[in-house]
């Protein structure tokens, strides 16, 4: 059985948080076994490193992910990279047919589909493993595992069965409803619908046929070449609404989608993070501060209060659902971002008269990595090293650089730097458009960025 673990979206519920380069299962607010602050998808991985299963686990995501995924897992992992937002259908399959042409997946595998943010047991994935029998059995075009519901909520979309049930292994699909209303989300479980849990397995046979029937190759790169040609549809109303035979397996472990900020701290084993301070006549009180300023509360209660580089959120909790709502769909640059070789935060922005633009960042470069060796033809920057000890490359010359020292890449130069011991960088750019397509990378590799060096100097 393989697995597609998809990863998107931006998380807007839990902003200021999450952002476009910070979805909800990166942010390191829970807690692992060690008592060590991990994300939602640094959890999810480590229960499929327990049952065996990450082996055969790949990732699909979007570009804007790919950084942040390889800092937080490695790079081992497969990642389907996504070239455009497209939703579900196209996200899944891409990741088929990268089954299919890459790893040369047997056609009559199951393929398993799962988001990278259940909060859940260890037994929610050994559960997995059992839509590849019950597959087989029933010769379904779709498997889907279902939880069976604790209370009755219209937060969750639900698995409706049909009447008449052969078998108590599993159930013959009948419907969907979404977000139901509580009374008729009462009625529906009493006529034993599950809460739908985004998890469902189908044989890749049946997903590469339907990629043949839009005239679309099955080639890995052929068809992400062509992404855009694919529906831009979720793959519910794609795939699951015109199937001809859907089978659902009821899951009774524990299982919550944390997915807002009332329900992530529910979770959360601390109440601090950060620079904080909390009064003891507060109740049922949560702060995270990723700010270099302390936040205080005082006799709050049942309150959230978040501050980032993104935005401070204060709120009552049975209120922070509506964040949403109240952010908009505004698109602003993130202000933290997490990359392979370290993080950033912007510290400061500015737009003058005539045009120029300045923004000024804080880098940190984890010991032994580095930044591309690159250069940018619409702004010039300068470095100010603020901690930490490195090697510099400007245009095939290298340097040793430390504490202290100021350096300055002028427009088009080719540049980049190594961390010899973690470096902490003050970045301020200056030019006429400030944007991060602004970056044409020569090199990734340190060992030939130097090689490059030596071949410029012979």
């Amino acid at each position: 059985m393989k697995l597609v673990l998809l990863s998107g979206g931006s998380g807007k519920r839990l902003w200021p948080l999450s952002n476009d380069a910070r979805s909800k299962q990166f942010l390191k607010v829970l807690e692992d076994e060690n008592n060590n602050l991990c994300s939602m998808i640094q959890r999810v991985y480590g229960q499929l490193q327990k049952v065996n299963l990450h082996e055969s686990t790949v990732i699909a995501t979007s570009k804007s992910q790919v950084d942040i995924l390889n800092n937080q897992l490695g790079t081992n992992i497969p990642i389907i990279v996504e070239p455009t937002r497209r939703d579900t259908f196209p996200a899944i399959a891409l990741a088929a047919v990268y089954l299919y042409s890459v790893q040369n997946t047997n056609l009559d595998e199951v393929v398993g589909i799962l988001p990278v943010d259940p909060y859940v047991e260890d037994k929610f994935f050994e559960r997995i493993t059992d839509l590849e029998g019950i597959l087989d059995k029933t010769n379904a075009d779709i498997a889907l595992m279902g939880v069976k519901p604790t209370y009755p909520s219209s937060k969750y979309g639900y698995i409706v069965p049909k009447q008449e049930q052969q078998s108590k292994e599993y159930l013959e699909v009948g419907e969907f409803t979404e977000k139901p209303s509580e009374e008729k989300a009462k009625d529906l479980i009493e006529n034993s619908a599950l809460w739908n849990c985004g998890v469902f397995a189908f044989k890749l046979d049946f997903i590469i046929s339907k990629v043949e029937e839009l005239g679309l190759p099955t080639t890995y790169k052929e068809l992400s070449d062509r992404f855009e040609e694919l529906p831009k549809n979720s793959f519910d109303y794609e795939v699951v609404e015109n199937a001809n035979k859907i089978v659902a397996l009821p899951y009774d472990g524990y299982w919550k989608d944390l997915g807002t900020w009332n329900t992530l701290t529910e979770e959360m084993g601390v109440k601090q993070i950060g620079n904080t301070k909390l009064s003891n006549d507060s109740e049922n009180v949560h702060i995270i501060n990723e700010l270099d300023i302390p936040v205080t509360v005082l006799g709050g209660s049942n309150l959230v209060v978040v501050a980032s580089p993104d935005g401070i959120l204060v709120s009552d909790k049975d209120a922070s659902p509506r964040i949403k709502e109240m952010i908009g769909d505004s698109n602003n640059r993130p202000m933290y971002e997490e990359r392979l070789w370290g993080w950033y935060k912007v510290i400061d922005y500015a737009k003058f008269e005539e045009g120029i633009e300045t923004l000024t960042k804080r880098i940190c470069i984890e010991r032994g990595k580095n930044l591309s060796y690159q250069q940018h033809y619409y702004r010039s920057e300068v470095w100010t090293i603020i901690k930490g000890t490195g090697e510099f490359v400007l245009d095939g010359k290298l340097y040793q650089v430390n504490a202290g020292d100021v350096l300055q890449v002028p427009i088009a130069a080719k540049h980049a730097i190594r961390a010899i011991t973690d470096l902490e960088i003050i970045e301020v750019q200056r030019g006429s458009e400030l944007i991060e397509e602004d970056i044409i990378r020569i090199e990734t590799e340190w060992k030939n960025i130097i090689n490059m060096c030596k071949l410029a100097n012979v």
